[in-house]
């Protein structure tokens, strides 16, 4: 597998996350805020009462990140690789922290779940930024 398809894979799995919570949150935010991340299972419901504005402004904020995340898949440029990369990290690892601090109310399994789903998705972008350096036909990413 090249370095470009193993970019281009882990940015498309950052964007798929990010359109999957984005469009849920802003398409229908009541459900969003009762049933995710679905299956029976609820993770948002239980840490405050539900404020529609709140959870519209998450889905249009991941919708802005899947925008760049997409736009660094196709043009696999190595700045805008690392911006997204950067973008997500900013938004991903203030979001695992939380998660690891609040986790009342939460079985085992979800906190499992949740903090390994989110610690996965706050670590991506760090082997995105390391790779980018590999990006090939990309004189910018040329080793040094």
């Amino acid at each position: 597998m090249t370095y470009r398809r193993l970019i281009r894979i882990a940015l498309g799995y950052l964007a798929l996350s990010s359109a999957q919570i984005g469009v849920w949150a802003l398409v229908a935010p009541r459900s969003f805020y009762d049933n995710f991340p679905g299956l029976g299972r609820t993770w948002i419901s239980i840490d405050g009462p539900y404020n529609e504005h709140l959870i519209r402004d998450v889905g249009a904020l991941n919708l802005a990140l899947v925008v760049l995340l997409v736009s660094a898949a196709v043009s696999l440029s190595r700045p805008l690789v690392i911006t997204a990369a950067l973008s997500a990290l900013a938004w991903g690892v203030p979001h695992v922290i939380y998660h690891i601090a609040n986790t009342d109310g939460l079985e085992t399994g979800d906190i499992v779940a949740s903090v390994g789903g989110l610690a996965f998705f706050a670590a991506l972008p760090i082997g995105l930024i390391v790779l980018s350096g590999r990006i090939e036909g990309d004189p910018a990413a040329a080793p040094r």
